[in-house]
């Protein structure tokens, strides 16, 4: 065993990127409470999105049959509009040869447009009572239905039945449409028709409570005489049959513009209003026909006229103009509106290009996996003469003494010679020395320690390079630990002289954790099933610094370890493709390393390897256009490692929340179903990837705690990562906190 210390000049001046770091560390708490603000506001607006169609609250009576005891006979027997001036109840009746003309559950995109359309030609007002998520979502209609003089009143905000709903709810379906009504059209309104009501003797014990209460805040309930029943779709002729009043009496009609197919109704509304004024009746809002009841000394508009009755002002006597407050809350709520309506299917759109496009990734993944599995397990398969001669073997250490002793260990069972470079990249735990007894107490020769100041990971590789006597190098970490084979089957694919660099199989040690077995999951199958596909696409992205082999020639001719970015395996193997040379996977060679031991250095290392990746590829980016074999990464690899391994991940958390919006909003057995086959997909993968590295099943059983707690955690990283990028920050390398408690491996398993 030797050692090696160079001679200490005047400390180093700091790197640009350290220079950067303590700027760059000040701005990462921030940054991840915005990814967490983004993906809660796109949260928020499938939330409003779903809450608008109405998919959400009782909608349909859960009581029938329910007493009138308490409700006044006046009421019972009244007419169809209920007020409460003075605080008592009272009815008013529609005058003879006079139709309220009333529709319900609009505003509606197809329809309301059409039912507007044919009141402004024969001139005849309507009363509207809207609902409030229609309005939201539909508030240029709102905004022409009252320019042309129609009234609109209340049909709550998602067509609730408000009979069986507390005081609150009952509070907020009202407050919430008036919102709606003054951010589409600048008004309020004091009219109110409750869903699924009719005449004023259906009323009981159990509505008469929120009519009650509504009067007493100064609404106008509105009720009907006369039901088309235009939503059973009867026919032309019977709607215009059960629409007309008896005797010549008035009536407070109900049509539909919304809540189904309309076309009937818009078939038979002129055909009713000329029939009934051709009976001589005119036609006005609610509001106009509690202003006749007060003018009863003014003459009744008689046959000929223009079947509208009421000044403009009396025909909208209900409304006021919004102010203040509400106005522009309801503003607000409009634009928020269009924000859902906008995002929504927009980002069903992506979703579904995303799902797609990661169901292909399966399909290629376990195509080429199989492939290549069959390839290289050939017995006839060989890269050529058994590489016999010796290599070097470079453990960059910094602060690893709980680990280094291990990691020498594992080296000198080695079957294949190697000689031992442990880069001491200033260590202040004593890391030099242990390796040293370490070496010396396992009867090591071949070990050489080297000191240097603390410069960073890069630099103590080069420097190991530059000390290497071999022209095959191999890379590992401090807190890693080899097979006794790993180093001979490492090294077998230089004997093709077109290799330049050979990734191993990275295995988790520490896997008997929470924590441990999700990252063994992901192991298994996100890195090693990944590196079967790249390998046989001959597009490789990343060497892990785990277990690594690279020719040192190739290595000297790209200009070693990269301190331009944090991921400098992913900087070097970039570099080699562009040089021309060849990348390959040998999932023979396996490493045993210790994963991060909780979520915080999880956290760490992610962000590190997310946001290291993205400057690796940024650097590459002229690699899109490099011709010949050593553009081939540029062609494929570089675009399948941005959309598998940044833009798909980035927008995987919509699925999930989509999948819970789904279910709360749409199906949620049909949603459940959607996310189970997903996760079968995933396990079917998994299995086949731990089969092909020979893992033991059990661990699977963990797949779907990590798809529901893991991944979710992994999205964020990568879009904290992504806003780190896009806002210019840096951060420097960061140092796990090692235990040691990987050990020599006894096997896989």
């Amino acid at each position: 065993m030797t050692t090696t210390t160079p001679s200490r000049g005047r400390r180093r001046a700091p790197t640009r990127m350290e220079r950067a770091a303590g700027k760059a560390a000040a701005l990462q708490k921030p940054r991840v409470i915005l990814a967490l603000l983004l993906l809660l506001a796109l949260t928020c607006v499938m939330l409003l999105d779903g809450y608008l169609r109405a998919e959400v609250g009782g909608d349909q009576r859960v009581r029938t049959g329910a007493s009138a005891s308490d409700v006044p006979d006046e009421v019972l027997d009244g007419g169809p509009i209920l007020t409460f001036r003075g605080g008592q109840a009272t009815t008013v009746s529609v005058p003879d040869k006079t139709i309220a003309l009333t529709f319900d559950d609009g505003p509606n995109p197809t329809w309301t447009p059409k039912v507007l359309d044919i009141l402004e030609e024969y001139d005849v007002p309507g009363t509207f009572f809207v609902v409030g998520s229609m309005v939201s979502r539909y508030p240029d209609i709102v905004k022409d239905l009252v320019d042309q003089g129609n009234e609109v009143g209340i049909h709550t905000f998602t067509h609730v039945d408000l009979s069986y709903q507390s005081d609150a709810r009952v509070t907020r379906e009202i407050e919430q449409t008036q919102l709606a009504l003054a951010g589409a059209a600048g008004i309020t309104t004091t009219l109110f028709r409750a869903p699924y009501s009719s005449e004023t003797d259906a009323i009981d014990n159990y509505s008469w409570p929120v009519y009650e209460k509504l009067g007493q805040d100064g609404y106008t309930s509105v009720f009907i005489d006369t039901d088309s029943d235009d939503w059973k779709r009867p026919g032309v002729s019977n709607i215009v049959k059960w629409a007309t009043p008896e005797d010549d009496e008035g009536a407070s009609v109900l049509f539909h513009d919304a809540g189904g197919e309309r076309s009937q109704t818009i078939e038979a509304l002129p055909k009713y209003i000329e029939k009934m004024k051709a009976k001589g009746y005119t036609f006005t809002t609610v509001s106009g026909v509690m202003a006749e009841q007060q003018q009863q000394q003014q003459p009744a508009a008689g046959p000929g006229s223009a079947g509208r009755a009421g000044s403009g002002d009396a025909l909208q006597a209900a409304h006021h103009e919004a102010t203040g407050a509400t106005l522009y809350e309801g503003k607000a709520l409009i634009a928020a509106v269009a924000v859902a309506e906008w995002a929504v299917p927009a980002l069903s759109v992506g979703l579904t290009v995303v799902g797609v496009a990661v169901l292909g990734r399966f399909g290629m993944m376990l195509l080429l996996a199989r492939r290549h599995h069959r390839q290289r397990n050939r017995r006839r398969f060989s890269w050529g003469q058994p590489v016999t001669r010796p290599v070097s073997v470079i453990v960059p250490a910094y602060n690893e003494k709980e680990c280094i002793a291990n990691t020498l260990g594992s080296l000198a069972r080695s079957t294949h010679p190697i000689e031992i470079i442990v880069v001491d990249d200033g260590s202040t735990d004593g890391t030099s020395e242990i390796a040293r007894e370490a070496a010396a107490s396992l009867g090591m020769s071949n070990v050489r320690v080297v000191h240097q100041e603390n410069a960073g990971k890069p630099a103590a590789l080069n420097n190991g390079v530059r000390h290497a006597s071999h022209d095959i190098v191999v890379m590992m970490d401090g807190d890693t630990v080899f097979e006794p084979d790993t180093v001979r089957q490492l090294v077998q694919p230089f004997a093709d002289p077109e290799v330049g660099a050979v990734a191993g199989n990275a295995k988790v040690g520490n896997r008997n954790t929470i924590i441990g077995a999700w990252q063994h999951i992901e192991y298994v199958m996100g890195f090693n099933l990944d590196r079967r596909m790249y390998d046989l696409l001959r597009c490789m992205p990343t060497i892990p610094g785990a277990i690594g082999a690279f020719r040192r020639e190739a290595v000297l001719q790209v200009g070693g370890m990269s301190e331009d970015t944090l991921a400098e395996d992913t900087d070097i193997t970039i570099a080699l493709h562009r040089a021309g040379w060849r990348v390959v996977y040998q999932e023979h060679a396996r490493a045993w390393t210790e994963a991060p031991g909780s979520l915080k250095q999880l956290w760490s290392q992610r962000y590190r390897w997310s946001y290291g990746t993205m400057q690796a590829l940024w650097k590459h980016r002229g690699s899109l256009t490099d011709k010949g074999p050593s553009g081939r990464f540029g062609r494929v690899g570089m675009p399948l490692v941005v959309v598998f391994q940044i833009v798909t991940p980035v927008f995987a958390p919509l699925i999930d929340v989509f999948t819970v919006y789904s279910m709360v909003f749409v199906d949620f057995t049909a949603a459940l179903l959607a996310w189970l086959a997903v996760l079968g997909v995933q396990l079917l993968c998994a299995a086949y990837a731990f089969r092909l590295d020979r893992e033991k099943y059990r661990y699977l059983l963990m797949m779907p705690l990590q798809q529901l707690a893991y991944r979710q955690m992994m999205y964020l990283v990568l879009i904290h990562s992504c806003i780190t990028a896009l806002t210019g920050g840096r951060l420097r390398w960061q140092k796990l906190k090692r235990t040691g408690e990987v050990g020599t491996p006894a096997g896989t398993g």
